[in-house]
């Protein structure tokens, strides 16, 4: 673990002294702002709940993202506390505010990934692709900005196709069991 500890701070001091440069630090400021309390995935989901075409996509990007929100920020942050990057790695700048929750694991880089695992097993790939591109940029910022490990973002990415993943199976296993009522329904009335 030590090794992965000292892996992850090199990492975002190799980014800070290699690719920071101020108009980037302006597009990752505005990128990060996207992700927090997961307001952009909320409001695609409720764009999505409002339209029957896409209203099945919204319902599992929002399962998975309760059952995600669960899993991050309720469970594993206050399990595992670990102290964000800026303040036990030497010479490391935090380019924004500084978060007060726990760092592991990066609840913008799950709650993103909730929407890529959802959108791209749901709707085609031409959506699914937009939301990787965001989704991934969402997490870049966190270690661009220095507030998050590699290791934290790594592990809210899976986190968050676990979770996407498991709102689509549900939504697919309610929508089989409805079907199959419609369809006993309407052999028993057609019965009478």
């Amino acid at each position: 673990m030590e090794q992965l500890f000292e892996l992850d701070g090199s990492i975002l001091l190799w980014i800070q002294e290699n690719l920071r440069t101020d108009l980037m630090t302006v597009i990752m400021k505005a990128v990060t702002r996207l992700g927090d309390r997961g307001l952009f995935w909320i409001t695609v989901t409720v764009l999505f709940l409002l339209f029957k075409s896409t209203r099945k996509t919204g319902l599992a990007l929002f399962i998975g993202l309760v059952i995600n929100a669960l899993i991050v920020n309720v469970w594993l942050k206050n399990m595992v506390g670990r102290i964000r990057p800026y303040e036990v790695v030497g010479g490391l700048k935090c380019l924004i505010p500084e978060p007060v929750d726990p760092s592991f694991p990066s609840g913008h880089a799950s709650h993103a990934f909730v929407a890529v695992a959802v959108i791209w097993i749901m709707m085609s790939k031409k959506y699914g692709i937009i939301a990787l591109v965001i989704s991934a940029l969402m997490a870049w910022s966190r270690l661009y900005l220095g507030v998050h490990y590699p290791s934290d973002v790594i592990a809210g990415i899976l986190i968050g196709i676990v979770a996407g993943v498991l709102g689509v199976i549900i939504v697919k296993a309610v929508e089989k069991r409805m079907s199959g009522n419609k369809a006993v329904m309407s052999k028993q009335l057609d019965d009478n």
